[in-house]
């Protein structure tokens, strides 16, 4: 390597470094972009870090260099120690063979045999929600996905059941970024451990069930998936990417409904044009994979809130051959963290990137398609999120079910500032008014 300059930047206090600016400050990348550009060193997590921002970072990390890199090294401790052995930290083959058996059952055909068990759901949260007329809807979609998520892929059955499996995902997900890494029962590592430890028991009692007795759900076709050399998953695989799935399988579709509904009632314009769109679908006849792919203004509407509003503020990848990149040096054993939301507003591609506008996204336009990587907020490249059909799926029944029966308006009186870690969501959980049209 000729050039052993590292990126500009700091590494903040002795041990913690800027750990705590990192998890409190919304801006903390974007401030630091502005200072150095695409690529600045920091200390989080207690490891030295590279941050890297833009459309060609994005491709640098996710695509053309990613032998450069490690999921398992990458992720900090925690995500290793609650999410277990799944495929979110498996690199190289063995990686891309168990992505190929998990896939059959998030995509293709699978998907078109969960569409009645969306809407299902869908309509009996509706019905629950003009009764209510007021709540804060992120803990009510946090319920409503949970709850598809169970059926879909665990088989579960009852609303007590599944209410008590979200609670345990909320209990592990607040782990997740924790800064106390001690494992004692009263901090919230060790509430998380012991929430992950109950979820496990019952994924491993469900997946017994189904090895004896399979069903339609997601699972038992996990466990009856068989690669080219006729392996399967075991029991321990099985249930690591079984929690895997569940947890991802909700957790962003909260936050992206959730912006999705704040945006809608702060545009009535947008709101009009898709509600528009949805009445020509709105004939009684049941929603089918192809009526989805026809819905264009709504895909535009849902990638406009995942440009404006990605659930994750970026991933990790752990440093495994050294690179450069823009001049500067970047040594092994580094963690990375590509950064989402800043580039998905990078001016030289999103014209007026802080503003809420769908038609950036319409076939005349199309910023997107300026330069690859531009749109990551399910990931990219072969790693990109092995749910994205799913996640899209659902966001469009549950939009298309909205627009067609209801209005809500955003009540006074509440912060819809943005909180990021976990995900990212408005503070005060965005409470409405709710009701049918």
């Amino acid at each position: 390597m000729k050039n052993y300059q590292i990126p500009p930047g700091s590494f903040g206090l002795p041990l913690l470094g800027e750990t705590l600016s990192f998890v409190s400050d919304l801006k903390f990348v974007e401030k630091r972009y502005k200072q150095y550009g695409s690529i600045f060193k920091s200390h989080i997590f207690g490891r030295s870090t590279v941050f890297m921002v833009g459309p060609e970072a994005a491709e640098f990390v996710l695509s053309s260099h990613m032998d450069h890199f490690s999921w398992r090294e990458g992720w900090p401790n925690n995500f290793k120690v609650l999410l277990g052995e799944s495929l979110f930290l498996m690199d190289g083959e063995e990686h891309r063979r168990k992505r190929r058996l998990i896939m059959p059952a998030m995509h293709g055909a699978a998907l078109a045999n969960y569409i009645g068990t969306m809407e299902r759901i869908t309509e009996n949260y509706l019905k629950k929600w003009k009764q209510k007329q007021e709540f804060a809807w992120l803990a009510e979609f946090k319920k409503l996905t949970f709850d598809i998520a169970s059926e879909l892929l665990l088989g579960t059955q009852t609303d007590a059941e599944s209410a008590r499996l979200s609670k345990l995902f909320t209990t592990l997900t607040n782990g997740l970024f924790s800064i106390n890494p001690l494992a004692l029962p009263f901090t919230q590592f060790g509430k998380a451990i012991a929430a992950r430890n109950q979820i496990l028991e019952h994924v491993t009692k469900v997946i017994r069930e189904r090895q004896k007795n399979p069903t339609k759900d997601a699972l038992s076709l996990l466990i009856q998936a068989r690669d080219e050399e006729g392996n399967s998953l075991s029991e321990k695989e099985l249930i690591a990417q079984a929690v895997l799935l569940l947890f991802a399988g909700h957790e962003t579709t909260t936050s992206m409904l959730t912006w999705l509904c704040v945006e809608l009632a702060r545009h009535p314009e947008v709101m009009q044009r898709a509600r528009e769109e949805q009445m020509q679908f709105a004939n009684g006849d049941a929603l089918t994979l192809e009526k989805l792919g026809q819905m264009h203004y709504l895909d535009q509407v849902l990638m406009e809130v995942e440009r404006l509003h990605p659930s994750v503020g970026g991933g990790f990848r752990g440093v495994i051959k050294e690179f450069e990149f823009k001049g500067f040096h970047v040594p092994t054993g580094w963690q990375l963290v590509y950064a989402i939301p800043e580039t998905h507003r990078v001016s030289e591609i999103y014209s007026q990137p802080e503003n809420f506008n769908p038609d950036r996204f319409s076939p005349e336009r199309q910023e997107n398609k300026q330069r690859p990587f531009s749109l990551i907020g399910f990931g990219g490249g072969p790693r990109i999120c092995v749910g994205i059909a799913f996640a899209k799926m659902e966001m469009k029944i549950i939009a298309a079910h909205l627009l067609r029966g209801y209005q809500w308006e955003i009540l006074s009186n509440q912060s819809l500032e943005k909180v990021r870690i976990p995900t990212s969501r408005p503070k005060d959980g965005l409470r409405v008014k709710f009701q049918p049209l």
